[in-house]
């Protein structure tokens, strides 16, 4: 099986002009090994969030959130549909978090001034579960807190059309770091295309992640991500959508987070009227009506130019044929 091994997914952008690491048919399984967010700095308590101490955070932006690619995809061109499927995410034997002075929302707090005054890095170490691996395993958040590890990708996409956008703060209906945590395994992740052969990239695998990820750092860990990329030729969709095994997805990234709920909402209507046979009006009278539509709010997070990540969801049974 083709792999990217750890020390090559240490790129820090989408970049259509890098050349490609892989190549891969369409459907063919390959494996990624991704670093955690901070390119493996973080290995215990000891090791803080302090921006001077950090390889890389002279640059600007910073250089975190490593991902591997660009993975070629046979056969992808401008106006395709590449579809992510994960088949396996293994995560490390521990992950982390860190806050400090100037991170995240209470990053100046003065209502709890030990979030703002002094930096601190939690350790979650990963039990195995009966498989023997980290698989089925525990996240131990501290001496009476524990709970299932549920891995996913953070950071995703294809190289954008024009620009060059970092992994860090990059975003855009082509993916980037986007977190979340239904980019896991068994769900489809269908990605418009803009460049020949997809250009594909991944890393920043979380073990687990609350709604927001509101202090800015959810569970980071380093991984081996097995998946395989399909294309649907001739077909562009507006942004990143989301098919799990019981229900449909559609992200949006943007700021305010009233818009981005707007447009995750408008994107989910698109898909009902375009590929379901919905009317406008009946699409637009569904989402406000039916109990079981639902807004996922995944990332809010004030960290550069990040917008903020929201997802309209509506289960499959109501778009299945009688």
């Amino acid at each position: 099986m083709q792999r990217i091994e750890r020390e090559q997914a240490r790129k820090y952008a989408f970049d259509w002009r890098d050349e490609p690491l892989l190549r891969v048919q369409p459907g063919e399984s390959f494996e990624i090994e991704t670093y955690d967010a901070s390119t493996g700095y973080f290995k215990s308590a000891d090791d803080k969030a302090i921006p001077a101490l950090r390889p890389g955070f002279h640059r600007s932006p910073p250089l975190a959130n490593p991902i591997g690619g660009p993975v070629w995809v046979e056969g992808a061109e401008p106006g395709d549909t590449l579809i992510m499927t994960l088949e396996d995410i293994l995560v490390d034997d521990y992950s982390w978090t860190a806050v400090g002075p100037r991170r995240g929302p209470l990053g100046e707090s003065t209502r709890w001034p030990e979030l703002s005054s002094t930096y601190t890095t939690m350790i979650f170490r990963h039990t195995p579960g009966a498989s023997g691996t980290t698989r089925d395993g525990t996240l131990q958040f501290n001496d009476r807190l524990s709970w299932p590890i549920t891995p996913f990708v953070g950071t995703f996409g294809v190289a954008p059309d024009r620009e060059v956008c970092t992994s860090l703060d990059g975003q855009g209906d082509w993916g980037g770091n986007l977190d979340i945590r239904d980019v896991t395994v068994g769900n489809e992740i269908h990605i418009p295309i803009f460049h020949t052969g997809a250009r594909f990239y991944l890393g920043d695998v979380h073990a687990s992640q609350g709604d927001t990820e509101f202090s800015g750092t959810a569970a980071e860990t380093r991984s081996t991500v097995r998946l395989n990329l399909m294309l649907v030729k001739g077909k562009r969709v507006p942004g990143v959508r989301i098919v799990k095994p019981g229900s449909l997805i559609a992200i949006n990234a943007s700021r305010p987070l009233e818009l981005a709920v707007e447009t995750a909402t408008f994107h989910l209507m698109d898909w009902l009227i375009t590929e379901h046979g919905y009317t406008a009006t009946e699409a637009y009278c569904l989402v406000s009506t039916c109990p079981d539509f639902r807004i996922h709010v995944y990332q809010m997070c004030k960290i550069g130019k990040l917008s903020f990540v929201a997802g309209a969801e509506l289960p499959k049974r109501y778009v299945q044929k009688n």
